[in-house]
């Protein structure tokens, strides 16, 4: 490389959505190299309204790896940024930047050290896979920036989810399976795409913010008490998720709702089970979570048929699908009756995300007040205390990561290779 060239910064933005399981991964089989114990399902959120933006620059004048998340530094000393970043600069490739002419030979990649800024436009740590995308995002434009290609259908999955467990399934858009695999090494734990995000395109999903606070119980650390106490989880591992994966497929292939509704609730309902059944307990949901199934169940037994179907993470958040923008728009008139937002508080600010499932519902009100709505399904009048939800996202499936080419959207200053959010 030309030492005139060796100041110059190579720059990758990127975006990459979170995903939601609908047949959910808990425990693992091998913690280095996240294999789980059972295969799962998720659905990719439209990163219009989740995501997670991430620029990577690398340079021969940064004395060191940095990393910016939310415009805080945060350690790269992990094992899991480490075995990433070792993962794919083995794969590098000699690569000339179109907008400095600078080369950087793949043997030069070994050497070289980067600067990552990236932030979520949604809570982190909350239970709304905020790593799956971050994790996503950060290898796909690394990946991008070394040129690297795959030379497998997967093969970067692979590698995110050495990162984070769920963010292999976030480098595909739609509906994703992750096979858990056999292999010891991990190479056929991999993510595949079941089916675009066009594919059910009517699906609609509401997401009502219990907290934004991160959970006193991490994920990992969850993970590792159900594997060591639980004993639910073996009989779920080999029993039950075998099935239900059959199940949900089949739902998905043939946009049965109410067949794929009732498995999301029940896949939904055992994983917290097994989190009570680990030594100690794990309380993920709180009481609001536990009155929006209750909403969620006393509708569609009043109806019948299954109208809404809910899943909660590692977190008191329920995410929600509604077959279509109709039942949907009855679902938000629900959320708001239960829980309807502070006195001072704006519907436009309360209700936020896909405008056109907004419209829908008659949200978008000259006065901006919800309208008057009781639910036919309630007999009692229940406590209605305002604000006991912070705010509710409309989403719908959506695409995978991709490049940002303006250069407005950097995350990074191009001349200092500094974080633009702290300067």
């Amino acid at each position: 490389m030309e030492e005139g060239r060796k100041d110059k910064i190579l720059m990758v933005t990127a975006k990459a959505p979170t995903n939601i399981a609908v047949i959910k991964y808990w425990g693992k089989r091998d913690e280095k190299l996240i294999l789980p114990v059972n295969s799962s399902i998720s659905i990719t959120l439209n990163t219009d309204d989740l995501c997670a933006t991430t620029t990577v620059a690398a340079s021969f004048r940064f004395s060191s790896d940095r990393m910016w998340l939310n415009g805080k530094e945060f350690s790269l000393e992990g094992e899991r940024y480490k075995n990433c970043f070792r993962e794919l600069k083995s794969r590098a490739e000699d690569v000339v930047d179109e907008n400095t002419g600078v080369l950087i030979k793949k043997e030069d990649w070994m050497n070289i050290h980067f600067h990552i800024a990236s932030e979520n436009n949604f809570p982190t740590a909350a239970g709304l896979a905020s790593s799956a995308a971050g994790f996503a995002c950060l290898v796909f434009a690394l990946a991008e920036l070394m040129g690297v290609k795959e030379k497998y259908e997967g093969e970067l999955s692979a590698i995110a989810r050495v990162g984070s467990g769920s963010a292999c399934r976030s480098l595909y858009g739609g509906f994703v399976k992750w096979n858990m695999g056999k292999e010891k090494d991990g190479r056929d734990s991999i993510a595949v795409q079941l089916a675009e995000e066009s594919h059910w395109a009517d699906l609609v999903i509401v997401i009502a913010v219990v907290s934004s606070k991160q959970k006193e119980t991490s994920s990992t650390a969850g993970m590792q008490e159900s594997v060591h106490s639980s004993t639910l989880l073996d009989y779920r591992a080999k029993v039950v998720v075998p099935s239900r994966i059959l199940e949900m497929e089949a739902a998905i292939r043939a946009c049965d709702f109410s067949s794929f509704a009732q498995v999301t609730c029940a896949d939904s309902n055992q994983f917290h089970a097994i989190c009570l059944d680990t030594v100690p307990p794990i309380f993920y949901m709180n009481d609001i979570s536990h009155r929006i199934i209750n909403l969620v169940e006393r509708w569609n037994k009043a109806e019948g048929t299954p109208q809404v179907a809910y899943t909660f993470d590692a977190g008191p958040n329920a995410v929600l699908f509604a077959p279509n923008m109709s039942i949907a728009g009855l679902l938000l008139h629900r959320l708001l009756f239960y829980f309807p937002p502070d006195h001072d508080t704006e519907l436009s600010r309360y209700v936020v995300g896909d405008q056109e499932i907004i419209r829908a519902a008659c949200l978008g009100l000259p006065r901006n007040k919800a309208p008057d709505f009781s639910p036919p399904e309630v007999t009692d009048m229940p406590i209605r205390v305002p604000g006991q939800l912070k705010y509710i996202i409309c989403t719908r499936p959506g695409h995978g990561p991709l490049v940002l080419r303006e250069s407005d959207c950097s995350l990074l200053n191009p001349t200092t290779g500094l974080p633009l959010i702290a300067q």
